[in-house]
């Protein structure tokens, strides 16, 4: 909350990495869905999320890199992260899911959907100017 504070109140450009709407639409939900999240405890924080929503301002472009489960797999062991090396299949089918049903309700604010099935921007320049064109137009009103 601070940090979405402190960008609504600075200047600067910011790309970040996460929203809000990811912890309260797909973690928490999933936690639940697991057992891991009593339905008490999963009804407090989505109020709490609800009333913190009415605080900040939506990003003014969500960027949504939508891949399925192999491409996530092949980038998590690309990244080598030691840390999600153990993730299992079905967690990440799950989470996939979630977001697939998030992304499809999202009406906060200009969302840019980037199937990264497809575009392989961290390999290919012609993909990645694509996406910046796109990011332009959406911010800026060009090309």
């Amino acid at each position: 909350m601070n940090q979405i504070l402190d960008i609504q109140r600075g200047t600067e450009t910011i790309i970040q990495d996460r929203t809000i709407y990811e912890d309260a639409n797909i973690f928490a939900p999933n936690l639940h869905e697991m057992g891991l999240m009593s339905k008490r405890d999963f009804d407090n924080y989505y109020g709490f999320f609800s009333t913190i929503k009415t605080m900040v301002q939506p990003p003014d472009l969500l960027i949504y890199l939508k891949a399925s489960v192999p491409t996530l797999v092949s980038q998590i062991q690309k990244r080598g992260r030691e840390y999600e090396e153990n993730i299992r299949l079905d967690y990440l089918k799950k989470l996939n899911e979630y977001y697939n049903k998030w992304i499809e309700g999202y009406k906060e604010g200009p969302l840019l959907i980037i199937d990264c099935d497809k575009n392989k921007f961290g390999e290919n320049e012609e993909d990645l100017g694509e996406i910046i064109s796109k990011v332009d137009g959406m911010l800026y009103g060009l090309f």
